[in-house]
This record gives structure tokens, sequence and C-alpha cells, in this order.
């Protein structure tokens, strides 16, 4: 099985909080880091150290969206404070959806999300990625 990733972060999120969170979410879905095909969040995350690190550390592509692209995406756990600070209702669950071109019933694990040492939070999604 291929699989991509959707994550999201607080700002200045170390990069072991990320690792954390992704490896708990593939664990959930008996995956491993083998079958990640990608890494996809939101376009104003394109700067973000966490996410650009763990993207090159693991050699995945990575695919940005803007706010609106994922808006569109229909989500099971849609966020009033997501859409309040980025103009979506979901970055994890729809970038995964949108990077892995498939819908709502390709999603393995749908949010989870891992608050780490220092209090930063980190979120991810995983979605079966279509052929």
């Amino acid at each position: 099985m291929r699989v991509m990733l959707g994550v999201g972060c607080d700002r200045g999120t170390p990069l072991e909080t990320l690792e954390t969170a992704v490896d708990q979410a593939l664990a959930m879905s008996g995956l491993g880091r083998e079958t990640v095909r990608g890494l996809a969040t939101i376009d104003r995350k394109n700067d973000e150290a966490c996410i650009l690190d763990l993207a090159a550390s693991m050699r995945w592509p990575l695919h940005f969206f803007s706010a609106a692209d994922l808006a569109r995406v229909p989500v099971p756990n849609p966020s009033a404070t997501v859409l309040k600070y980025m103009g979506t209702p979901a970055v994890a669950e729809a970038a995964a959806l949108l990077a892995a071109q498939a819908g709502l019933d390709a999603l393995l694990v749908e949010k989870h999300k891992h608050r780490g040492a220092d209090g930063k939070s980190a979120t991810v999604s995983i979605a079966k990625a279509n052929p």
C-alpha cells in the first residue's frame, strides 16, 4: 500500500514532535515509513522547518495546497479554530486526500494530534494513494 501524509503543526514545532506524530499515525494504521509517498500541507507552511526537514530527510515529495483548495475537500473533522487561523476547516485531512487524489473513503487515519514536550502540536492524517 502507498499512502500520502497530510500534516499540520504549530509554528516552531520541533522536528521530533512531527516525527513522533507521523510514527504514531503510521502505527495506528499498521504501516511503516516505507509506505509513505509524500507529505502534504497548506501553502502557508511552506517555510515550516520541521515539515521541510522531515520531507528532506525522508526524501518524500512535499505538496503544498492553498486554503481555497483545502476548503473544497469534505472532511470528517472540520475545525473552527483551523478555519479561523488558516482559512480552511481542515489542513491535515484535506491535504492527505488531495495529495492522494482520493475520496473520503481513502482516509486511513483521520486526524491524529500529538503534543510534544514543549507544548507544540503536530497533526497527521493518512490517505491511501491512488495508483
